[in-house]
């Protein structure tokens, strides 16, 4: 019996990986309120039942895709040390012509219309990469920089990815992460003095 029960709960693993794997592409693709649940059960290869019995609800879904998305490091590392630099290096990088997409904050741009949505998108930043950079920083409203950084890095993405303005788009990425760390530092000065002993000659940066 005990033979016969595993293969069934490595299925239902499975299935249960295929539709998030699925859910986070439509998600990100076209928003929440356009992804529709027998689209992501498609691309997943199920019933759009199935998704209930996994998930509960489309909004379910979404709570768990949006956990996906923000939790691992992207923009926001993972070390005090050496913060600021890496922080500023990582957003210059990954918003230059033809880097590897920031799926986060697509998903943010394309579902945060939806009150549904943007209230899961709020608590899926604050719980995941917001508690990391405020955790990093720390210090008096360590929370409120956290979140003006992660405006920054929101905004920085917008305007030079998606919209593309002229001067920005077209910016060197070693002096606009030059510039970024400057607008970066009163943010994350509890960060460097706490990373700042030991500390080598040459500036150390967080996984991003």
């Amino acid at each position: 019996m005990t033979g016969g029960q595993a293969p069934r709960q490595r299925d239902a693993v499975a299935t249960r990986e295929a539709i998030l794997a699925a859910a986070v592409v439509e998600f990100t693709e076209h928003g929440y309120d356009r992804a529709g649940v027998r689209q992501i059960a498609e691309r997943a290869g199920v019933t759009a039942m199935m998704i209930n019995r996994y998930f509960g609800s489309k909004q379910g879904l979404f709570t768990e895709a949006v956990d996906r998305l923000f939790g691992p490091p992207t923009v926001v590392g993972t070390e005090s040390r050496g913060l600021t630099g890496a922080m500023a290096r990582s957003l210059a990088e990954r918003t230059s012509t033809g880097a590897e997409r920031l799926d986060p904050f697509l998903l943010m741009l394309r579902s945060a219309s939806d009150p549904e949505a943007a209230a899961i998108l709020r608590q899926g930043i604050e719980t995941h990469v917001g508690a990391r950079l405020a955790g990093l920083i720390r210090g008096p409203e360590a929370e409120l920089r956290a979140q003006l950084g992660l405006a920054l890095a929101a905004g920085t993405w917008l305007l030079r990815t998606v919209v593309g303005v002229g001067a920005l788009a077209d910016a060197d990425d070693g002096r606009l992460a030059e510039l970024l760390a400057a607008m970066l530092q009163p943010v994350t000065d509890g960060a460097e003095a706490r990373g700042a002993e030991p500390r080598s000659a040459e500036d150390g940066g967080g996984e991003v």
